[in-house]
């Protein structure tokens, strides 16, 4: 008997825990329109301190498919919201976002991106024009590495405004 009731207690935590999923994530108080967060319930001692300062440094080297958004793009709007509903001073979180291969192409304008899709069956646009325009309104800085652009003879005039090319994306 007591096995059984062991065995239904843990069944009804699972299934309450069941519950959450893809509808528990919503749009961002700092950035809206990109990076859904879900709320989570955090230990009290490791809760974000309001005067946190974050420099935080992503490494994006996947494209994304055609036409559609960068993930690793997306988890910087990510960061930024929840973080922010966290209690963190926007003011205090530095994001820099330093592309290289292939993922390169995700921060070019429209007449290089468009000429880099071409295997794909009809030409798309760069879904992601508008979410790195919103990053940089939000302070984030974007780095291309030279080197992958020299691979793909891509030039400071086909990055989107405010996107920068460094000598690496080692440098």
């Amino acid at each position: 008997m007591k096995i059984y009731m062991t065995v239904l207690t843990s069944l009804m935590i699972m299934g309450t825990l069941a519950h959450a999923g893809p509808a528990d994530f919503k749009a961002g108080t700092a950035i809206p329109d990109f990076g859904k967060v879900a709320a989570v319930d955090v230990n009290s001692n490791l809760h974000v301190k309001k005067n946190t300062k974050f420099k935080i440094a992503f490494d994006v080297n996947k494209q994304a498919d055609a036409g559609t958004l960068n993930r690793n793009l997306v988890s910087a709007a990510r960061f930024i919201n929840m973080h922010v509903a966290a209690g963190a001073k926007p003011k205090n979180i530095h994001l820099a976002i330093v592309l290289h291969g292939k993922a390169a192409t995700d921060v070019t304008k429209a007449e290089f991106y468009e000429a880099s899709q071409k295997d794909a069956e009809q030409t798309l646009k760069n879904a992601n024009a508008a979410l790195v325009q919103t990053l940089i309104d939000h302070g984030v800085e974007f780095y291309v590495c030279g080197q992958t652009a020299a691979y793909y003879d891509m030039k400071n005039d086909d990055l989107l405004p405010g996107v920068q090319m460094v000598l690496s994306a080692m440098t």
